[in-house]
């Protein structure tokens, strides 16, 4: 029988996704800012991540200096939880880092 986990990893990761805030003003600033077009919807943000990546813990938009950023910590398969820094304007990548 073919293993059916990645597969269902990224729904259960959206559905997660789903229940967690998005910034720490609220999620009706990140949907004014998205509506605005200052960022990108975090569903698109999402993905981009590889589906094996493993469990999204926490997603939070921040505001850097001129910029907004999508921090988005990931459990991975050995128990280590990566950071992933993302601008939230483009979707670039920015920053991806071992949390202790």
């Amino acid at each position: 029988m073919p293993n059916l986990m990645p597969r269902l990893r990224l729904p259960a990761l959206l559905l997660t996704l789903a229940a967690l805030p998005a910034l720490a003003g609220g999620h009706d600033e990140a949907r004014e800012l998205r509506e605005a077009g200052e960022i990108l919807p975090l569903q698109q943000i999402i993905g981009h991540l590889d589906p094996a990546a493993g469990r999204v813990l926490e997603v939070e938009l921040e505001h850097h200096g001129d910029r907004y950023v999508y921090e988005v910590e990931i459990l991975n398969d050995r128990g280590e939880v990566w950071e992933h820094r993302y601008d939230a304007r483009s979707g670039e990548l920015l920053k991806r880092e071992h949390e202790d």
